[in-house]
């Protein structure tokens, strides 16, 4: 990066909620309730933001909405004529929000960026929300007679990781127990409250979705909104004169994209090292442009399990053994190098368009010592890892404190 990008602080909606039950307009409720909660934490006046960037997968299918930079404009006065941008990348979509306002701080254009993702998923039934969530598969060409498409393709995922190398379930099963574990502590997981959870191969208690894969490797649908303020250099520097707080900085970043379809993406990677290079390559780019060699250079990981079996891929792409990395406790809370403190997707949530911003500002909270209960000791760099559809779309980056 060309100009250092700094995190001055951010905000989530509670993950708990069903906004359709408490507001009548839910989708500005929930930006609303975020982007001022990112303003205050952030300590920066709603006038001195020169940009605007929304990451949103499928508002027009969950509630007919699109333009969703132009209902960003409305949260506040000083934004009527405020330029704005609504992204879409899927599960990714806050992801590539991020990077877009990087890009502009980067080039010069503005020195203060918004960054805000938001999805309604609860306001239909399961069924339904499946069938619109398939819109970021590839429609006509992949086909779902269950009418479940990602517990499809990501069983598909995890088939093929036996195949190639073997895989225990059970490590699996360990992962949800993990991430479940972790929400508790965090007072915005959508699971922080449950007890009625069963991880076990119990096809009562815990019943199969598709295949092997069990209700308990699968993240829930969220309704969810996060927000973050990005500044360069100049502003954040007088930022942290004028508040005498120290931000985060943005020290590295990747971002690939493959195939849409998944199978076009398996015979690919046939015969190689990773079952998806560009997702390896994104995870190499963000560590070379933070000038660390691998994960050794990590306290701690936000990444994207939105089923068990993503982020035992995930972990694998990041450079750490999986089924080792489970065996050996050191991704769990209090191990060598914790993942998803938040509770991740299957404990925190994952409001789609939101999850990419909010693995931001978790990382942000973390390397600042400002994340609570969920905090890592020590924390000082941070890796988040943002996937959209099959594994398609991959952002990643790495989170430091400043100096």
């Amino acid at each position: 990066m060309t100009e250092q990008m700094f995190v001055l602080g951010g905000a989530q909606t509670d993950f708990a909620t069903n906004w359709s039950r408490v507001s009548d307009e839910p989708l500005r409720a929930m930006l609303a309730d975020a982007v001022t909660g990112a303003l205050t934490d952030a300590e920066v006046p709603a006038a001195d933001i020169g940009t605007a960037h929304v990451g949103n997968l499928a508002a027009e299918l969950f509630t007919g909405q699109a333009h969703l930079g132009a209902l960003l404009t409305t949260l506040d006065p000083a934004w009527s004529a405020l330029p704005t941008s609504r992204h879409e990348a899927a599960c990714a979509s806050g992801s590539i929000a991020v990077l877009t306002a990087m890009a502009e701080i980067e080039a010069g254009r503005y020195d203060v960026a918004l960054v805000t993702g938001v999805e309604l998923m609860r306001n239909v039934g399961g069924r339904q929300a499946a069938d619109h969530l398939g819109c970021a598969a590839w429609v006509g060409r992949e086909e779902f007679p269950d009418g479940l498409p990602w517990p499809t393709l990501f069983e598909r995922i995890a088939q093929e990781v036996d195949d190639r190398d073997g895989l225990d379930r059970g490590h699996l099963r360990a992962i949800a127990e993990i991430n479940r574990e972790n929400a508790r502590a965090n007072p915005l997981a959508q699971t922080r409250g449950w007890t009625d959870v069963v991880t076990a191969a119990d096809d009562e208690a815990n019943p199969r979705v598709v295949g092997e894969m069990r209700a308990a490797d699968c993240g829930r649908i969220t309704d969810g909104a996060a927000a973050v303020v990005l500044a360069g250099r100049r502003y954040a520097q007088e930022w942290a004169r004028r508040t005498g707080r120290t931000p985060a900085v943005i020290r590295g970043w990747g971002h690939r994209t493959g195939s849409l379809g998944l199978q076009d993406k398996l015979d690919a990677s046939r015969g190689g090292e990773y079952l998806f290079p560009h997702l390896r390559t994104a995870i190499t780019e963000a560590y070379g442009r933070a000038g660390i060699a691998g994960p050794e250079g990590l306290d701690a990981i936000e990444l994207h399990d939105c089923f068990t079996i993503t982020e035992y891929v995930a972990l694998e792409h990041l450079g750490i053994p999986a089924a080792k990395a489970v065996e050996d406790g050191r991704i769990a809370r209090g191990g060598a190098l914790p993942v998803n403190p938040s509770g991740g997707l299957i404990g925190g949530g994952h409001p789609v368009g939101a999850t990419g911003v909010r693995m931001l500002h978790d990382a942000a909270r973390q390397v600042t010592g400002r994340a609570g209960d969920t905090q890592v000791e020590g924390a000082g760099t941070v890796a988040t890892l943002n996937i959209g559809g099959s594994a398609a779309t991959a952002v990643g980056l790495v989170v430091g404190r400043v100096g």
